[in-house]
């Protein structure tokens, strides 16, 4: 068993696909249209046949309070792994990327938040 698709729940499919693809070097794989929405995944560039991350639409009526609870406690919605956070930190942020938490070393650990511009806080992370 292993994962194959993972979501986070975006505001503007379109907006969400340029700042994952443009902003985060992500790599648009599937965008099926589905009436008002598509079936819209982005994967990373080093791996392109691994997991997919679904820009799922944040229309649900159970997704706002999910997410507005997550944001009130700075909760991050996932969590994408660097090699480096720090080098990753600087270079999100010198593209305007808002962090709500700086790099922050916890044992063997290194991680940093941002705001993804479509509803969600992200967690970068790094081992060692």
């Amino acid at each position: 068993m292993r994962i194959h698709l993972s979501s986070v729940y975006v505001d503007d499919q379109a907006k969400a696909l340029a700042f994952y693809t443009e902003t985060l070097g992500f790599v648009k794989k599937t965008e099926i249209p589905m009436g008002e929405a598509s079936w819209l995944t982005v994967v990373s560039a080093g791996d392109p046949d691994g997991t997919e991350l679904v820009l799922e639409p944040s229309d649900h009526p159970a997704v706002k309070p999910y997410r507005d609870a997550l944001l009130h406690d700075g909760i991050p919605a996932t969590s994408f792994a660097v090699d480096d956070v720090q080098a990753e930190y600087e270079r999100l942020s010198a593209l305007g990327v808002r962090f709500t938490q700086e790099p922050l070393a916890m044992g063997p650990v290194t991680t940093a938040v941002f705001d993804d511009t479509c509803g969600n806080l992200i967690q970068i992370a790094a081992m060692g």
